[in-house]
């Protein structure tokens, strides 16, 4: 993402649920959104309790449960994903499935496998010093969120522990498409900006290449999610899965880079 910022290029970052509706189709998408040009892909670990995820993350946390995929089973995908394709992969978990792996053993394990950052929803940064010991020692980065309602001095406090990216929940609540853009990004940005160089990603509620567009001249780069989530969930029995997202999310892209 850096070196995206460096060259005055807008970063695209595509989540979707591992494992949703299974870890081939995972597979799959994953080669897909290279093509598509993304920048970033960012997986979502199938989590039984998903606090900080919208409806529609919530049901492809479930699909990927049913589906059998656990951590181990997503690592081997990742394997797999890395024969094809170098795109960044970042995890996007809940502590609790690295805490009951181990800290350490989840990190090297997905470092092995290929993965490039983890972004732990539910880790508060005060608490997550030995996390952050192993995530430097494995090379990784550490993505931290921010969130309208956090204070100026707690963002001073977190966004300099942060590497790869900050990444900037743009509302409040939990993830999912909105008609709209928050109005809080101008202002929220520029305060991250006092404390961090790093590139900042601008995610929750980007459904549209309009809105994509809009949040990407704001900022460094944007994150969909929900939007890409739906177009799996609509289209996850069709032979067609593949082609139909990555010819949504490429226009997403064709819009976020021309801002």
């Amino acid at each position: 993402m850096g070196a995206l910022k460096s060259e005055g290029q807008k970063g695209f970052v595509a989540y979707i649920g591992a494992g949703d509706p299974n870890l081939e189709a995972t597979e799959q998408l994953a080669s897909a959104l290279d093509e598509a040009g993304v920048d970033i892909l960012e997986l979502g670990v199938p989590f039984s309790d998903p606090l900080a995820d919208g409806v529609v993350n919530q049901l492809a946390a479930q699909r990927g449960l049913e589906s059998g995929t656990t951590p181990g089973k997503l690592f081997s995908t990742i394997r797999s994903i890395r024969q094809k394709s170098q795109i960044p992969i970042v995890l996007y978990v809940y502590f609790n499935l690295i805490h009951r792996v181990g800290v350490k053993e989840f990190i090297e394990a997905a470092q092995e496998s290929g993965v490039d950052g983890l972004l732990v929803l539910d880790l508060p940064p005060e608490e997550s010093e030995n996390y952050e010991l192993v995530m430097k020692q494995a090379g990784m980065c550490p993505i931290y969120l921010i969130a309208p309602t956090t204070p100026e001095e707690r963002i001073r406090q977190i966004v300099p522990r942060a590497s790869g990216f900050i990444y900037y929940i743009s509302r409040e609540g939990v993830t999912g498409m909105q008609s709209t853009i928050s109005n809080s990004i101008d202002s929220m940005t520029a305060t991250i900006r006092k404390y961090s160089d790093l590139p900042i990603a601008v995610g929750f509620g980007i459904s549209n290449p309009e809105q994509a567009r809009e949040v990407a001249r704001k900022s460094e780069a944007i994150v969909v999610g929900s939007a890409i989530v739906n177009q799996i969930a609509e289209h996850g029995s069709s032979p067609n899965l593949v082609e139909t997202v990555k010819e949504f999310v490429r226009k997403l892209v064709i819009a976020t880079k021309s801002a």
